[in-house]
């Protein structure tokens, strides 16, 4: 019993070794069926190798991983060759439930798939019955044990198909049926039996375990490098958010304080008529822009329909830069209008007068309003 505890203690260590070598199996991988056929003879008692049972059997397993498995096995033995038999076409049959041990995976380990010749140990119970007529004194059931050893060659290009020759002890642990159990060489008989075995498909796309694909650790070292890049990407986005948040807020807030500010008022000079269209300027220029056209064109139309209409066209500029530079621009804005009525539109250039105020701040509130020519009908004055 010690011998056995030992053997299945060493079998589950080869599972937890194996387990983190190879890729998880799912429930229908690794499955097996193999047929076997050989002689047996009683160990002792008799000269060896006398009075042979021919027998044959099917074996259906499962590797558990590259070193532990289980099959199941059934055996019918047939007449000696000395011509003995119990009466019946089928002398006796043995079943039993093995547990397999790969030596080879064990202790050379397991590479990626199965060596051309590995070794492997068979250890496990059985229940025997001898046949016979039912008044024969031969028929009986017997508690069985086996013990063998396989030297087996994977064959085929994927090592689908295993072809193994097996010796065996197999005991009959109370002898005829009615003894007591133990393991005695006067109950056992000597098997060789030769079989054949075929290795399903497995979802691995092999028909055995496949090595698990496991990243050393530079590899491991890289991926965190990429992960840690990634974290401080995520960071500066969100920095970015946060600024573009606070810049939002603030222009919502300059909104709301430009909606709550009360509108400037100008007030024109009593002495004169104050023209509603405004030619608007680009930053820092005094060129007119073909959409201000629309505003010059109705001035021009005003004074062909006011013959004696004297129109003063005052340019500005914005509050940045010096006072000299935005006089001068202003003047260049105004004449700039000034031309446009006497060349585009055929108005008198005795009738204009072009006037640069310099900059201002307070005759629009935006300042993009402040680069502009205004018009005033100087016609009227007192």
């Amino acid at each position: 019993m010690k011998k056995i505890l030992t053997l299945i203690a060493a079998a589950f260590t080869a599972v937890s070794l194996s387990a983190q070598t190879v890729q998880e199996s799912k429930t229908l991988d690794n499955f097996y069926i193999g047929i076997n056929g050989g002689v047996a003879t009683a160990t002792t008692g008799h000269a060896w190798l006398k009075d042979l049972v021919p027998n044959a059997g099917l074996r259906i397993g499962r590797n558990f991983t590259p070193v532990f498995g289980l099959a199941a096995e059934s055996n019918v033995y047939f007449k000696n060759t000395n011509g003995h038999t119990t009466g019946t076409l089928v002398n006796g049959m043995n079943t039993s439930l093995l547990g397999t041990v790969n030596l080879t995976n064990w202790f050379g380990g397991y590479k990626g798939e199965p060596r051309l010749f590995e070794v492997s140990a068979l250890y496990g119970f059985g229940w025997g019955h001898v046949f016979g007529h039912p008044t024969s004194e031969y028929k009986r059931d017997i508690l069985t044990s086996k013990a063998a050893i396989d030297f087996a060659f994977n064959l085929g290009e994927k090592k689908a198909w295993q072809l193994y020759v097996e010796p065996a002890m197999i005991y009959a642990l109370n002898g005829d049926g009615y003894q007591g159990v133990k393991y005695d060489i006067n109950r056992s008989y000597f098997q060789l039996n030769a079989g054949l075995v075929y290795k399903f498909g497995n979802s691995n796309g092999t028909h055995n375990f496949k090595v698990a694909q496991l990243r050393d650790q530079s590899e491991i070292d890289a991926l965190n490098d990429q992960i840690n890049d990634l974290r401080g990407s995520l960071n500066s986005k969100d920095s970015e958010l946060a600024d573009k948040d606070k810049r939002i807020s603030d222009l919502e807030k300059a909104l709301n304080d430009c909606k709550n500010q009360k509108p400037v008022v100008y007030t024109k000079p009593a002495t004169a008529t104050n023209l509603q269209p405004t030619v608007i300027f680009r930053q820092g220029k005094s060129v007119v822009d073909p959409a201000q056209y629309a505003s010059i064109e109705l001035i021009a139309n005003y004074m062909k329909n006011h013959k004696d209409a004297k129109v003063e066209i005052k340019g500005y500029a914005s509050p940045e830069g010096s006072a000299e530079l935005n006089q001068k621009l202003s003047q260049a804005r105004a004449d700039a209008v000034k031309t446009a009525l006497v060349k585009k539109y055929k108005i008198s250039a005795d009738r204009l007068t072009a006037t640069g105020m310099g900059a201002t701040d307070k005759l629009f509130e935006q300042v993009e309003f402040n680069r502009v020519a205004t018009f005033n009908d100087n016609s009227k004055e007192k």
